[in-house]
């Protein structure tokens, strides 16, 4: 109640001062024919914990392939137009992480872009 109370609070507050508050992120479907490791309002939720994980796995263990490595993420996710998650204000990582008003840093050190578009690039 308290929330929902709040939330009006500052949406009236941004609107008295001109600022539209958006229905959520405008962001591209992932490819066509994949399977997400879970279901869309679990990754919502609870993707910064999942990736923590196979951080720990991979660090700690090795554990560089499988489904839940970012690399299958950003492979799923990349943007047609841009061909990144990170690059345009529209792709999947940064669209999200804009609208929530959290910082991305996950792509000052790994690829914003599947590996076989940076294979391809010159």
């Amino acid at each position: 109640m308290l929330r929902s109370a709040l939330r009006w609070l500052v949406v009236s507050a941004l609107a008295a001062l001109g600022v539209v508050w958006a229905a959520g992120p405008v962001i591209e479907r992932a490819q066509p024919g994949t399977q997400c490791v879970a279901a869309p309002d679990v990754m919502r939720r609870q993707h910064p914990q999942l990736l923590k994980h196979q951080r720990d796995a991979t660090v700690h263990r090795g554990v560089r392939q499988g489904r839940d490595s970012l690399q299958g993420c950003v492979g799923c996710h990349a943007s047609a137009a841009s061909g990144s998650v990170a690059q345009a204000k529209t792709d999947f990582c940064v669209s999200c992480h804009a609208y929530a008003a959290v910082q991305i840093d996950c792509f000052e050190c790994h690829a914003s872009r599947p590996a076989q578009a940076l294979a391809a690039r010159p």
